[in-house]
């Protein structure tokens, strides 16, 4: 018997790769005989990097860079071969603040650009950028401000020739455009610390831009899928470095292969914290549902709503790990995570496999 898992972490509580370990704990008390594959996944936040380094290996970078208030933080990125691999949350992301530091109005994606501009003096080729977890709204201005001052300290955006024989693509299930009522500022920025007067002058700070832009290059891409993307930083990526944008889960998966991975499995079993209806909108386990081959798939999740709809999306079961009454402070301490985690995998392998 084979059960492959591939859990997206639990914000704030589990990283994939421990949610994996605790998953092939309960298949293994209750299926000792089992073979288990354990896969790290992510779309594109938490843990995009560390995903792609546990398949295909490579090194970790760690440079100086600066937060999203300018502070200088050190972040990471893979190199391998001549693919880099950045996420953004690294050095722009929502968790370098504290929650009285949160403000969209001066947060910088500056730290991602240099981490762009460094992997290509490194040598790489093609970049993939996670864009999950942001704390800003700045339309990718930042980042584009650092790749200038890296590479045209004397010149302009167009004078930048080492960017030219570089590929990028940018990892979101985010389809919003920029602007507007859809847009990064309106759907995103109040969970970044705007207000909704901030919230007006973002869009039209992003607006105002994207114009700009579209007068130089004679093309505006601010209304693409993914252009609203950690907070308008999938746009800057889309207009001025012609980026591809893919599902994060669908580039990772494609990478490791995934279909050669499951083709003998009897089960899988994938999860994220919470699962309600917005996990058809494209997240992680519906990626992994869609790419099962007719494996069944089962889903867990710390918090479950709409398990029917779940259910009817083609998810053999759908799973609470957590017991009724248990508290939101408990329920969230790593071990008691694990545990019930491990516990909830153990009863799906007894009732499968008896």
């Amino acid at each position: 018997m084979k059960i492959v898992v591939a859990i997206d972490s639990f914000k704030g509580c589990l990283t994939s790769k421990e949610a994996n370990q605790a998953a092939a704990q309960g298949i293994r008390s209750a299926c000792p005989d089992a073979e288990v594959v354990q896969i790290p996944v992510s779309d594109g936040g938490e843990g995009f990097m560390d995903a792609f380094h546990a398949a295909i290996g490579g090194e970790l970078v760690a440079i100086p860079v600066r937060d999203p208030l300018m502070r200088p933080i050190m972040a990471k990125y893979l190199l391998h071969g001549g693919t880099a691999v950045i996420e953004m949350a690294q050095a722009s992301g929502l968790t370098l603040l504290t929650k009285e530091e949160r403000n969209p109005l001066v947060a910088t994606t500056y730290g991602t650009g240099q981490l762009v501009a460094h992997a290509v003096r490194k040598g790489a080729k093609h970049i993939i950028v996670g864009l999950g977890g942001s704390a800003t709204s700045d339309a990718g201005i930042g980042m584009l401000r650092a790749i200038i001052d890296s590479f045209a300290k004397h010149g302009t955006w167009d004078d930048i020739q080492e960017l030219k024989p570089v590929r990028f693509t940018i990892a979101s299930d985010v389809k919003n455009p920029l602007c507007g009522e859809n847009g990064a500022a309106h759907v995103f920025a109040l969970q970044k610390g705007a207000t909704e007067e901030d919230v007006l002058a973002l869009d039209e700070r992003a607006r105002k831009f994207a114009e700009l832009s579209a007068k130089h290059f004679g093309y505006d891409r601010s209304e693409m899928a993914g252009a609203g993307a950690a907070g308008g930083l999938g746009y800057a990526f889309l207009q001025y470095l012609d980026a591809d944008c893919k599902p994060g889960i669908q580039l990772l998966l494609d990478t490791i292969h995934f279909d050669q991975i499951i083709k003998d499995a009897d089960l899988i079993i994938t999860g994220e914290g919470s699962a309600d209806r917005q996990t058809l909108m494209g997240k992680l386990p519906m990626g992994i549902l869609t790419q099962s081959a007719g494996i069944p798939v089962c889903l867990i999740a710390g918090r479950i709503s709409d398990r029917e709809e779940l259910l009817k999306a083609g998810f053999a079961q759908v799973e609470c790990i957590n017991p009724d009454g248990i508290t939101f402070e408990e329920a969230m301490r790593k071990e008691v995570a694990m545990q019930n985690l491990a516990d909830t995998v153990s009863h799906i392998g007894l009732s499968l496999f008896p």
